[in-house]
């Protein structure tokens, strides 16, 4: 007999997406999570009704949530293959549980067709708490919560997961200057800036590949923290991408979020704290807490002129103009960092004629 849910549940699978909007291929893919979940439904009591979507992504990913009969959630993740590949996700899960981080279970799978039945870590990440909660006591709390979860993290084994090489992070850092630089300013570099970059990004490079190696989440920050019940949070997601790599890292990325602002003194704050945890677990930090500063600054360095150009490319040629948002706040993470060490200083004078062009009539430097 025909499930009467199944009118309500296309519905909520159709709601228009950026990577589905009148897209026919788009169509067929929710007929066949549909057929893949009406399969599930008896084993893992899905109210299929229920169906909504629960986030984007910057990537092709989509998410559904599902109610289940004895009033829980479960998650549907839909990762399109091609475009994307569950194998990673399901290795790194097993890592990061095996360590003792708070990530999803995963219930059933189709990694064929990219369709996963995952746990429901909480409706509000940390950044959704920040837009609300953003002078809230309780937030030093949950980020001493991530900062244990982190150590956590970089405990956990290595086995299997690409290395962060440096053809990698050069790889990262030449967005920069293609999709920032030259689509997003449309502008050209000088032969001298060019060389200027060449190097700058030679030392960035070279300061993360001679740290110590862990695993590495990659995004690390605010969008990727599931705020849950205090004996499990933070929820940890979305890091399929993970590698092997420099171990100042995700700290980097905590401190210096792209989408949330953190003034100087908290950034030492919680990096002081981290250090001295990581150091208690025997993770290998510098004894010189002014050496391991050095690191996570440089390695944010690379992270964020990286995400200046992605962000750049999002916006151009995906259409996902709220990226652009935060390009003020990277920017300023950049010069932070740039300004307070001479070795990176020239990156400024480069940065001070791109603000030229962008600047209102009036207001150049």
């Amino acid at each position: 007999m025909p499930d009467p849910s199944v009118n309500k549940t296309v519905t909520n699978l159709s709601k228009p997406t950026s990577t589905d909007s009148g897209n026919p291929v788009a169509t067929t893919r929710q007929a066949d999570l549909l057929h893949w979940l009406e399969g599930l439904a008896n084993t893992h009591e899905l109210q299929l009704d229920t169906l909504e979507p629960a986030s984007g992504d910057a990537s092709f990913r989509r998410y559904f949530r599902v109610s289940t009969r004895n009033n829980g959630t479960l998650i549907i993740m839909d990762a399109p293959p091609p475009h994307e590949n569950c194998h990673p996700f399901m290795h790194v899960t097993g890592l990061l549980a095996d360590a003792g981080v708070h990530v999803p279970r995963i219930h059933a799978h189709d990694l064929a067709n990219g369709f996963m039945l995952l746990d429901d870590l909480g409706k509000f990440t940390y950044y959704q708490v920040l837009q609300t909660n953003p002078a809230d006591a309780a937030l030093q709390s949950i980020y001493r919560d991530a900062l244990a979860a982190l150590v956590k993290m970089q405990q956990a084994a290595t086995d299997g997961l690409p290395v962060y090489t440096a053809d990698k992070l050069r790889e990262e850092l030449s967005v920069f200057p293609e999709w920032y630089v030259g689509q997003l300013l449309k502008t050209t570099l000088t032969p001298a800036e060019q060389s200027m970059l060449s190097n700058l990004f030679q030392l960035l490079v070279d300061d993360a590949i001679a740290q110590p190696q862990v695993l590495v989440h990659r995004d690390y920050h605010s969008p990727n923290l599931m705020l849950t019940e205090p004996a499990k949070n933070p929820g940890v997601i979305d890091y399929q991408d993970a590698l092997k790599g420099p171990i100042a890292y995700d700290i980097a990325s905590l401190v210096t979020d792209a989408r949330t602002t953190w003034e100087e003194p908290q950034q030492l704050d919680w990096a002081i704290r981290y250090w001295e945890m990581a150091r208690a677990a025997r993770l290998p930090v510098p004894d010189d807490f002014a050496v391991f500063h050095q690191q996570y600054e440089w390695i944010s360095l690379q992270r964020n002129l990286r995400i200046l150009g992605v962000f750049a490319r999002l916006s151009l040629r995906d259409q996902k103009h709220h990226y652009l948002e935060h390009i003020p706040r990277v920017l300023g993470y950049v010069r932070q960092v740039a300004f307070r060490y001479q070795p990176l200083r020239p990156l400024i004078r480069l940065l001070n004629r791109l603000d030229e062009l962008t600047a209102p009539p009036g207001e150049g430097a």
